[in-house]
């Protein structure tokens, strides 16, 4: 079986969870069967790996338009193929496309969906409409659909009412244990500008609205001053979020110490010593079709405080791998807080509870454990093959 995957992140050009889990899918499946990957970016040098940039004459065109130009490059590449499996709206429009032009079965995995992304408008403006429509289409012409969580999937039928409930299928994200497991390195942590004999609080996310950085950023005006806040945070969506973070990270460093910003994509290595170092890891999205974040943390030995929103809670065991912050949302699609005030002062209190608990080290240890039985990229492949069978034979 030949099977096309299409992505906008591969490595090296990885900034989000979409982009890790094909990476490790991939990884997995091409021992198994003939797995071939199109990604936007410069061609790189791995046998069945193709890369696509934009055409010359769209180089100063919407980013929307700019990838519906690299995906109709891609679906021509797909001759020859069995099925073609895309990975969010960027690749999306080259998967419907190709699934027509050759005749293949065309499968989604569903990282995040546009209803719920609003705020996309602040970036792509009229572009928020083309990815939209890639994306609407592509779901209802799609063989199968894949959700991440049950959680994606409750999201992804209520925001497209017309798609058939049968065709779409949860399949959880991975984590790579052996990859990613406690390291104990204080020197690199030190390095990185923190004290590993302080306590400490992080957090590892795009600076977007659903990944919620704000909220906590208010919420950890109330933690102890011995807590340090461990930010490793960049690639803002627009400079209006950026100043926002900017301004109450500025307004926490006047009144406490151990305010720490690495805005830049840490090595793999460097971030799995500071998870380890973490006496906890924060999650405070306000969408979360899964969290990758949350995967990487616990398989590094650190209990996690989330929002108890889409895929959190079924990665995120309160009272045993950690806690779960509830959260009432607006139902506009933005998934703001429906009283913001009471969202961050709820974060606050869970925040101190969670410090002052006993059960810090015994939730990290169960933690790793979930995510070594649960999250495996062996049982999430094996999974994927079988909802590639389903859709050849429909």
């Amino acid at each position: 079986m030949r099977v096309d995957f299409v992505t906008k992140e591969y490595p090296p050009h990885i900034y989000g969870g979409a982009g890790v889990h094909i990476t490790e899918l991939v990884k997995v499946l091409r021992s198994r069967i003939d797995a071939r990957v199109h990604a936007f970016g410069e061609p790189v040098s791995e046998q069945g790996t193709f890369g696509y940039q934009v055409p010359q004459e769209l180089t100063s065109a919407n980013g929307a338009l700019q990838t519906m130009g690299v995906d109709l490059m891609i679906a021509q590449a797909l001759d020859g193929s069995d099925l073609v499996h895309s990975h969010t709206w960027y690749a999306n429009f080259a998967g419907h496309v190709g699934s027509m032009l050759h005749g293949i079965p065309h499968v989604v995995t569903a990282h995040s969906l546009e209803p719920l992304r609003p705020w996309k408008r602040e970036q792509l403006g009229g572009g928020y409409e083309l990815s939209s429509y890639i994306e609407r289409t592509a779901y209802l012409g799609a063989k199968r659909v894949i959700a991440v969580s049950h959680g994606m999937r409750n999201d992804i039928l209520r925001s497209y009412p017309d798609l058939d409930p049968s065709r779409v299928e949860v399949v959880y994200n991975g984590i790579d244990a052996n990859k990613w497991q406690p390291v104990n390195d204080p020197d690199t942590v030190r390095e990185l500008g923190v004290d590993p004999d302080r306590r400490s609080v992080i957090f590892v996310g795009r600076i977007t609205r659903q990944k919620g950085l704000p909220y906590f950023l208010r919420a950890a005006r109330e933690l102890p001053s011995d807590v340090q806040l461990v930010l490793c945070a960049g690639a803002p969506d627009t400079k209006e979020i950026q100043q926002e973070v900017e301004d109450l990270v500025a307004e926490l460093a006047q009144k406490r110490s151990g305010v720490i910003w690495i805005p830049e994509h840490l090595p793999q290595p460097k971030l799995a010593a500071l998870l380890t170092q973490a006496d906890l890891f924060v999650c405070p999205s306000i969408y979360e079709p899964l969290g990758i974040v949350n995967l990487e943390a616990m398989a590094c030995g650190a209990p996690v405080i989330g929002t108890a929103t889409g895929g959190i809670p079924e990665v995120v065991v309160a009272g045993e791998t950690g806690w779960l912050v509830p959260i009432d949302q607006v139902q506009d699609g933005s998934g703001v807080p429906i009283d913001e005030d009471k969202f961050v002062s709820d974060w606050a209190q869970a925040l101190n509870q969670a410090l002052s608990s006993s059960q810090l080290e015994s939730f990290g240890e169960a933690g790793r454990e979930r995510a070594k039985q649960e999250f495996s990229w062996e049982s999430i492949a094996t999974r994927t093959i079988e909802v590639y069978q389903r859709a050849l034979e429909d």
